[in-house]
C-alpha cells in the first residue's frame, strides 16, 4: 500500500487517478509521497526515511526546500505547461488592458449618475476621448523566457499581428522547435529590452533570476515601455520599478502579484494572482502530477523533476531496483559487483545524472531480498534504494 499525503485542495480529477487498491490518500504522517499546491513545506516535514517524492501541482517550487530534498534523495516533481494556456490568456488580457484604457474607462462610466439616456450618451461620448488607446497590431512584444508559457504568448502575439522578439539563455532544442519561425531571437536580455515596446516575463524564480529586473536592467528599456509580470513577483525589484514609473522610463507595470509599495501608484495594474486560477488549469496540474507520481512509485520512472534527471525505462520482465546516489565514480560499479557476487543477472539498466545527483534503474531476473537492498544502501554515496514487484509483462 502506497501512502500519499495530500496537502491543499488537489482536484479530484487528479486524485481519482490513484487506484483505490494499492493507495492510501488519507495518510497524515510518514508518507511515501506528498502532493501539494501552495503549502509552505518545512524541513521537519521531509525529514523521515519513508519519504520518496513530493509532487507540486503547478510549475513553481519555491514553497519546497528542494536542496534539502535532493540531499535526502527525495524527488521533487512539478507540472510545467499544465497551466500554460491559463496564464497565456491572462497575459492577453494584460496586453489589452495596457493599451486601450479599458479599466480607466470603466471606472469613468461607473462614476456617472445621469439618469437621462440622451444626456448619458453625451457624457459618454465626451468622456471617451480621455481614454483613447493604441492598437497592439504593429507593436513589438519582447518575451523573456520561451518555455511552455512564453512560447504560447509569442504565438498569440503573432496572431494579433504584433512583432515578437524573444530571449531565453536556457532555451532547449525541443522548445526551440516549437517556436514559430517569425519570433526573432535576441542575443541578450539587453537587446531584447531595447527592441520592445512591451516586455512580458516568463522565467522561473530561481537564484539567477531573483531581482533580475532592477535599476540597471530597466535602463535598457525603451523610454515609456510597458512591463508585464505574470511569472513570479521575486524576479522584479519593486523599488526600482516604482522609480522607473516615476521617471517615465516605464509607463506601466501590469502584474499578477500585488505589492504594498505599488498599490494605488499611477501606471500600476495588479490582479490577485489569477495566472493559473482556472478550473481547467487546476485539473490539468492535478492529473499531470498524479500520473507522474504513480509512474514513479510503481516503476521508478522520473518525469518533470526539478532536482533529479528525467529517466524512464519500460517494464519488460523480472524485478526492478531503483537507486539514487551522489554523482561520483564507482557507485554503479559497486552495485553491479554486489549483484554479480549474488549471481543475479541484469536484464536491462539505465543510468542518468543531473548536477550532483545520479539515478539508476536496474531490471534483474531474481527477486531482490531485504539483505541485498541493505547491502546496496550501505554503499557510500547511495541516498535511496528500493525495489518493485515483478513485471506483469
Amino acid at each position: 500500500m502506497h501512502k500519499v499525503q495530500v496537502l491543499n485542495n488537489i482536484s479530484n480529477k487528479g486524485l481519482d487517478r490513484f487506484p483505490e487498491q494499492g493507495y492510501d490518500l488519507t495518510v497524515a504522517e510518514q508518507p511515501e509521497a506528498i502532493l501539494l499546491r501552495s503549502h509552505k513545506m518545512q524541513l521537519d516535514e521531509i525529514d523521515h526515511p519513508e519519504l520518496l517524492a513530493i509532487g507540486r501541482a503547478g510549475a513553481g517550487v519555491n514553497n519546497i526546500p528542494v536542496e534539502a530534498c535532493t540531499e535526502r534523495g527525495v524527488v521533487v516533481f512539478n507540472t510545467p505547461g499544465a497551466n500554460a494556456n491559463a496564464v497565456k490568456e491572462l497575459v492577453m488580457a494584460g496586453l489589452l488592458l495596457s493599451q486601450r484604457g479599458i479599466i480607466q474607462g470603466m471606472d469613468y462610466v461607473n462614476g456617472l449618475t445621469e439618469t437621462d439616456k440622451g444626456e448619458l450618451n453625451k457624457q459618454v461620448e465626451a468622456g471617451k476621448k480621455a481614454y483613447k488607446g493604441t492598437e497592439l497590431k504593429g507593436r513589438t512584444l519582447g518575451v523573456l523566457g520561451l518555455g511552455a508559457i512564453g512560447s504560447l504568448v509569442a504565438r498569440m502575439a503573432l496572431q494579433m499581428d504584433m512583432e515578437v522578439v524573444g530571449y531565453d539563455p536556457a532555451l532547449s532544442v525541443e522548445a526551440a522547435w516549437k517556436l514559430p519561425s517569425q519570433v526573432q531571437k535576441m542575443d541578450s536580455m539587453q537587446m531584447l529590452f531595447s527592441r520592445a515596446d512591451i516586455i512580458t516575463l516568463h522565467v522561473p524564480a530561481i537564484e539567477p533570476t531573483i531581482g533580475m529586473i532592477n535599476e540597471s536592467v530597466l535602463g535598457h528599456f525603451r523610454p515609456g515601455a510597458t512591463l508585464l509580470n505574470f511569472a513570479r513577483e521575486e524576479i522584479v525589484n519593486n523599488d526600482d520599478v516604482l522609480a522607473a514609473l516615476q521617471s517615465g522610463q516605464l509607463s506601466q507595470y501590469i502584474s499578477d502579484f500585488p505589492n504594498p509599495l505599488l498599490l494605488g501608484q499611477e501606471g500600476v495594474l495588479s490582479t490577485p494572482h489569477l495566472g493559473a486560477s482556472t478550473a481547467e488549469a487546476e485539473e490539468n496540474c492535478a492529473v499531470m502530477v498524479a500520473d507522474q507520481m504513480i509512474d514513479f512509485l510503481e516503476n521508478g520512472n522520473i518525469t518533470n523533476s526539478v532536482n533529479f534527471p528525467a529517466i524512464s525505462m519500460e517494464r519488460t520482465a523480472g524485478y526492478r531496483i531503483a537507486l539514487a546516489n551522489n554523482n561520483v565514480p564507482r557507485i554503479l560499479g559497486s552495485v553491479l559487483s554486489i549483484l554479480a557476487d549474488r549471481n543475479i543477472n541484469v536484464i536491462d539498466m539505465l543510468n542518468k545524472s543531473r548536477d550532483q545527483v545520479a539515478y539508476n534503474i536496474i531490471d534483474v531476473e531474481s527477486k531482490p531480498t531485504a539483505e541485498l537492498l541493505q547491502e546496496i544502501s550501505e554503499i557510500e554515496g547511495v541516498t535511496n534504494v528500493r525495489t518493485f514487484a515483478e513485471s506483469a509483462s
